[in-house]
């Protein structure tokens, strides 16, 4: 039976069917990136929240801005924009969840004002994101907007048909400003520290470039909350569309499967109110700062840690890979001897405990999170989640050989393209072509990759951590078996 409102009813109870009247719902929010991630966690919690009697403002109106959007969004709509929560236990234990808290879906290349008309909507308080690291528009090297970026170019000149989430924000609040509407609030739920302060340095920068009064007006109006999310949520494989079809008689055509793990805390800072997520699970704080950096330089960094050498190795998921008892101890390592050494404490939080529970949910054995997925865009990634522990510890004087041993690894993988056997890695980076070429020189200039600014800023100037790289990398370019040199720095 195909997933949709007027077969719900006849669906097997099983599915834990939403249990409010969806169609009493608004859609107080409006999120864009409608991705696994956002399915498996905000759009979780707000539909644990209308389970409760309660939130019935705060429904979900998904957003895509571009092409590569349309086929969730298709997926989506067949459906009444229903879709099942596969959540995969390491014991084996499998618990399906029907989620309707998501009520509509528009794609901004098709028609950009239906997305600011919504995003300007007095019944809209939130506008969310989840548009990974690469969707910020920051420039690795200064860490700066990077007003140069062609889009933005596109976006400033053309204010009511942009491309870039800013310039959508940007349209939207215009709007709300002009009918004595108050703002909503920009709630990233991105991987990134401090990404509510991310997300306001970016869309005030690219505002400033189109009305500085309107970008005063968002300065002083919109709350950009921090928060740090948590829940592995792998991508959507063809045995669990079986699964659902087999085990359950229904036909989902773009389901979410998850591991039990949720995390949610958010800084208290909202414009225009906010869901109660508190009452189902989320926790919100004064400072989220010491949650979400021990969440990215543990959980982040070790996804890292195990998935360049793992893939280049020849593994295939990260429960495959931490099964390995070496990976399991190479991590650990990197956790106790380089990570946890450079964290403030965390409130509440009991790291030791912490981390063990990272081994568990990496090695959970029936979420099959493949590494290409881990190492997908990478240099987003490892400078957000790796390198300031390897900064803190260059700094301090603290150990970076793990640390090192990712890099190296990972130049390896940008060169090659291939495992240590010769098989042929899915490769997916926005700078896939630099790093490459970047790699490729490494034969001429050992530095050749980490001279590569746009990724690694000035660590190539550090001669600890060029020493230590180039030994690391001699020995990864004579003998791709990345277990010899893991050997050497666990013992």
């Amino acid at each position: 039976m195909q997933l949709n409102q007027q077969n719900l009813t006849q669906l097997p109870a099983e599915l834990n069917l939403p249990t409010y009247d969806r169609s009493q719902i608004k859609a107080g929010i409006v999120h864009v990136g409608v991705g696994g991630f956002h399915r498996s966690h905000e759009a979780y919690y707000t539909d644990e929240l209308l389970r409760t009697g309660n939130g019935s403002d705060w429904g979900i109106c998904g957003v895509g801005l571009r092409e590569a959007d349309r086929k969730i969004a298709t997926t989506l709509q067949e459906q009444d924009y229903l879709y099942t929560l596969i959540i995969k236990h390491p014991d084996g234990l499998v618990q399906n969840r029907v989620i309707g808290s998501l009520v509509g879906f528009l794609l901004g290349c098709d028609d950009a004002m239906a997305v600011i008309e919504q995003m300007a909507s007095p019944d809209t308080r939130i506008v969310s994101l989840t548009i990974t690291e690469g969707g910020y528009n920051v420039d690795p090297a200064s860490g700066e907007f990077d007003a140069n970026n062609a889009d933005v170019l596109h976006d400033v000149q053309n204010p009511m048909q942009p491309r870039l989430v800013f310039g959508y924000l940007t349209a939207a609040l215009r709007l709300r400003r002009e009918r004595g509407l108050p703002a909503f609030t920009v709630q990233s739920c991105d991987n990134i520290q401090h990404n509510g302060d991310l997300t306001q340095k970016m869309l005030l920068d690219f505002a400033r470039l189109q009305d500085a009064d309107l970008a005063k007006w968002i300065e002083d109006e919109v709350c950009f909350p921090n928060a740090m999310v948590d829940r592995i949520t792998p991508v959507t494989t063809p045995a669990d569309l079986e699964y659902l079809e087999q085990q359950c008689g229904v036909q989902d055509g773009w389901p979410v499967n998850c591991e039990p793990f949720c995390q949610w805390i958010i800084e208290e800072n909202f414009s225009s109110g906010r869901p109660e997520w508190e009452q189902v699970g989320a926790q919100f704080v004064a400072d989220v700062t010491p949650y979400e950096t021990m969440k990215l330089r543990l959980l982040n960094a070790g996804h890292s840690v195990l998935g360049l050498p793992g893939a280049v190795y020849g593994y295939q998921t990260i429960d495959q890979t931490i099964g390995d008892d070496l990976f399991a101890a190479f991590l650990r390592g990197f956790f106790d001897q380089e990570a946890t050494p450079v964290l403030d404490a965390v409130e509440g939080i009991d790291l030791e405990l912490y981390k063990d529970t990272l081994i568990e949910r990496f090695g959970n054995p029936n979420i099959k999170d493949n590494l290409a997925r881990i190492c997908l865009g990478s240099s987003s990634k490892l400078p957000v989640f790796l390198f300031p522990t390897i900064r803190k510890n260059l700094d301090q004087g603290g150990p970076i050989a793990h640390a090192v041993l990712v890099i190296a690894a990972w130049c390896y993988y940008s060169d090659k393209h291939t495992d240590r056997h010769g098989n042929e890695l899915d490769v997916v980076d926005e700078k896939k072509a630099a790093l490459h070429e970047a790699a490729r020189n490494t034969a001429t200039d050992p530095l050749a990759f980490i001279r590569l600014n746009s990724v690694f800023g000035d660590l190539a100037d550090n001669t600890r951590f060029a020493e230590t790289y180039q030994k690391m990398l001699t020995q990864i370019y004579s003998n791709p078996d990345v277990t010899i040199l893991m050997r050497q720095v666990t013992n």
